[in-house]
């Protein structure tokens, strides 16, 4: 509602994941740099994790739209899902025909993976929320990454999760594909820097630079979002709407503070909120 108002193209500051706006932020680059070279030396397994908001997903997304030539790409986003369902969903996603999936077996899925061997390309699965997968399911992914070539493997897996992940990784019961993990990366939240780069980027993209949102304000944003996307992209909005119904062209650090302020996830707690109060 505030577009026409702020004169912008499209909403800056969307929580549905967006490549287009996607921002290479140093942790979010090195994150890129680790699958990429995983998947060259064929890894087999490759790790990424993160806490909630930290942008896995858009990473995820990044990736996939990024790789083509000589990559086949399968994404599962809902990972849990029985070992069976996984089978048909890869395979739907590497081309196997509609009629024959519930036909499918591991030998017609490895038949599937040496067509697009042969033929030069590398398979590769990209599991997101991959902390929710049940047992049997890690383990049948763990099974297929044993298909290979004399040269190279004919599946890679790039995991996508909560630190949760790692914690089920640790036990004993998946040691076996803990082992298979060559490549990890741990992302972090954005320093205050990153944060007002992050914003500047956002806004750019959408049709403004720093006319609606100054760097007192990004300064805001960035001192009460503990440097997570999800919720700097949650506190610009709602300071974009508190700026909008207060008839302003830009925003301020009054706005940003009401936007905090009505957003639960985003409230100070204990001496930090003590110590804000006193700021403001």
């Amino acid at each position: 509602m505030y577009l026409r108002h702020f004169g912008l193209t499209h909403e800056p500051f969307g929580l549905t994941p967006d490549t287009a706006c996607f921002f290479a932020t140093p942790t979010h680059q090195e994150a890129l740099n680790v699958v990429l070279l995983g998947l060259r030396l064929g890894s087999g397994f490759i790790k990424i994790t993160g806490e909630i908001g930290l942008g896995k997903t858009l990473l995820c997304r990044r990736l996939l739209n990024a790789l083509g030539g000589t990559y086949v790409t399968a994404y599962l986003p809902h990972p849990e899902i029985t070992p069976a369902e996984l089978r048909r969903s890869l395979a739907r996603e590497l081309g196997s025909p509609e009629r024959l999936l519930w036909r499918t077996d591991t030998g017609a899925l490895q038949n599937l993976l040496l067509h697009h061997a042969r033929h030069g390309r590398t398979t590769v699965l990209f599991v997101d929320e991959a902390q929710r997968a049940p047992r049997e399911t890690f383990e049948y992914v763990r099974l297929l990454t044993n298909l290979e070539t004399e040269t190279t493997k004919l599946l890679q897996v790039v995991l996508f999760g909560q630190p949760e992940l790692d914690r089920r990784l640790a036990r004993s019961d998946l040691r076996q594909l803990a082992q298979r993990v060559v490549h990890a990366y741990r992302l972090r939240p954005l320093g205050p820097a990153e944060t007002e780069a992050y914003l500047a980027h956002r806004l750019a993209q959408a049709g403004d630079g720093e006319r609606i949102f100054p760097p007192a304000a990004r300064r805001a944003v960035a001192a009460s979002t503990r440097g997570v996307p999800r919720l700097i992209n949650v506190c610009a909005h709602k300071a974009l709407l508190v700026a909008y119904g207060a008839g302003a062209s830009s925003v301020t650090p009054a706005h940003v503070r009401a936007a905090v302020h009505d957003t639960e996830s985003l409230r100070p707690t204990g001496w930090r909120a003590r110590l804000r109060s006193v700021w403001s």
